[in-house]
């Protein structure tokens, strides 16, 4: 399998992701909708981060178990900490160098807007590989 590499706008920030693109998550809650995130969800072994550690900020609301990390220059949320997978790493699809969203589509859809509900059929439908 070959590696994708990806970052942030400014690109302070760079990782490699170990993994297919896809499948790819769209998922419809608050933060998602208003960021435009479209999610791979990969174990933390299937991650490195490659540079800009020190250019990373984080943002909790809510449980605050999702770590929703940025880069503190160019705004850009290349990756995260689930809340429904903490163990993982959740790496924005469209900060991969390689994604191309005319060939890339959205292959499951996760109803964030009823979370409690769509977690548990969620974590059985789709579980990283």
């Amino acid at each position: 399998m070959e590696p994708n590499q990806g970052g942030c706008h400014c690109a302070a920030v760079r990782f490699e992701m170990t993994a297919d693109i896809e499948p790819i998550v769209m998922c419809n809650c608050s933060i998602c909708t208003k960021k435009g995130y479209l999610h791979r969800i990969v174990p933390k072994n299937a991650f490195e981060l490659l540079r800009g550690e020190e250019s990373l900020a984080c943002y909790t609301f809510g449980t605050k178990v999702a770590r929703h990390i940025f880069c503190k220059h160019c705004g850009v949320a290349a990756f995260y900490i689930p809340r429904s997978h903490p163990d993982c790493i959740d790496v924005n699809v469209r900060c991969l160098d390689r994604f191309d969203p005319a060939v890339h589509l959205p292959s499951v859809h996760f109803d964030g807007k009823h979370w409690e509900d769509a977690v548990q059929t969620f974590k059985e439908k789709l579980y990283t590989s």
